[in-house]
């Protein structure tokens, strides 16, 4: 027998590090394990042996959490309001970038660091104003002021990491596109815009999540039912004197699905597209 083929021990430091790792993924996955068992057990089964797996499976949880929620109309509102929030952030930040990236002056620049101030700026402080500038121009209640609403919560972030990859881009590709007659907006859209598939692509996963799975700013700008997402659905299950906890978590396994889906496809340009817009910029 080859004693190099027999399997090294591990040491002890080793152990230690994949018992921490082990651990770790059960806390993390724990929380995933309570939102099944719940929705699939009756609330005398729920309050009788909390952490224990369903002796009896209620399907009738997912049936009634779509009845009472509206869920088929809550999920089209999380749709077009992620859609939304998704195409006007690439379309705003990504052009605001290019702008700040491609001059380098002081009065760009202020803008700049306006836009990295507004990430450490609380959406607390803005409630109020945010509200009463909405409820002026009467689009409360609306998925277009919702969309509006989460663009500018997200944009600073964002164009920050577009500043950074852009400046990554020779600038020789704009100066043959100009010599050649095109104009600025042609520029940016026929030449500069392709380029920028890696951070785009990182980009619509993370406003996407964003948008998803957004609480506050619906729960300020959104009263109607008419115009509330899956996160505003799901809250109706929790009233002053009862809380139907079997339905919530039915209701949030049914909202999960689609994101989770989309992230499962989309995930591996997260880590890319950030990447390179920070090692490169």
């Amino acid at each position: 027998m080859n004693t190099h083929l027999l399997k090294k021990p591990r040491s002890w430091p080793d152990r230690l590090r994949i018992a921490l790792l082990y651990a770790i993924a059960v806390l993390f996955l724990f929380p995933f394990y309570i939102a099944i068992v719940y929705s699939l057990k009756t609330p005398v089964e729920t309050a009788a042996s909390p952490l224990s797996l369903p002796k009896h499976i209620a399907w009738s949880n997912y049936a009634d959490a779509i009845a009472a929620s509206h869920f088929f109309m809550a999920l089209r509102n999380s749709v077009v309001a992620t859609v939304g929030t998704v195409a006007l952030t690439i379309l705003v930040c990504s052009m605001g970038a290019y702008v700040i990236a491609r001059n380098q002056n002081r009065f760009y620049s202020f803008f700049y660091y306006l836009f990295m101030s507004s990430i450490m700026l609380p959406f607390q402080v803005l409630m109020f104003p945010l509200y009463k500038t909405w409820a002026d121009l009467h689009i409360l209640n609306t998925l277009h002021g919702l969309v509006i609403s989460l663009t500018g919560v997200q944009i600073g972030y964002f164009c920050f990491l577009y500043v950074g990859f852009i400046k990554t881009v020779p600038r020789e590709l704009e100066e043959s596109a100009l010599l050649d007659g095109a104009s600025k907006y042609r520029t940016f859209f026929s030449v500069i815009f392709p380029l920028l598939k890696p951070i785009n692509a990182t980009i619509i996963v993370l406003s996407a999540l964003g948008a998803w799975n957004d609480f506050v700013v619906s729960m300020v700008l959104v009263q109607k039912k008419t115009a509330s997402t899956l996160p505003l659905v799901q809250f109706q299950f929790f009233g002053e004197y009862t809380s139907e906890v079997n339905m919530a978590f039915a209701a949030i396994i049914l909202s999960m699905i689609p994101i989770m889906v989309f992230y499962g496809f989309a995930q591996r340009y997260i880590i890319g597209g950030v990447t390179a817009g920070a090692v490169k910029g």
